[in-house]
């Protein structure tokens, strides 16, 4: 595992099987071969899996409950292949959290449901 020496808190990276949603990914994408790609991203020692665009998936994204949680992934993910066009999107209400999205942006019907 990676660790990313920042400012930010910690924030640990992993192979996509280590995450909790890994096998949750994988039964509901068109194509689950980008999951396999994916990588575990851990914080507060609990690992979610962000899954690089390939195939028909063209977009993602990745929720953070604080702003530089969102900005550690952001910058952690900079360097993998898969995760283009990184941004960090402010929450649209106040009780929810910070994404990071790459990719294409999603349809205006997803959008509202965050994806």
């Amino acid at each position: 595992m990676n660790r990313i020496p920042t400012l930010y808190p910690e924030l640990v990276l992993g192979p996509a099987y280590g995450a909790v949603d890994y096998e949750w990914y994988r039964d509901r994408l068109a194509d689950p071969g980008p999951a396999d790609q994916g990588i575990a991203i851990s914080v507060f020692r609990l690992p979610l899996l962000v899954v690089p665009v390939g195939g028909p998936r063209r977009g993602g994204c990745y929720s953070a409950p604080e702003l530089a949680v969102a900005m550690a992934a952001r910058d952690a993910l900079a360097s993998r292949p898969g995760f283009p066009t990184l941004r960090v999107r402010w929450p649209p209400y106040v009780d929810t959290c910070h994404t990071v999205d790459w990719g294409a942006p999603a349809p205006a019907w997803d959008a509202a449901r965050s994806r």
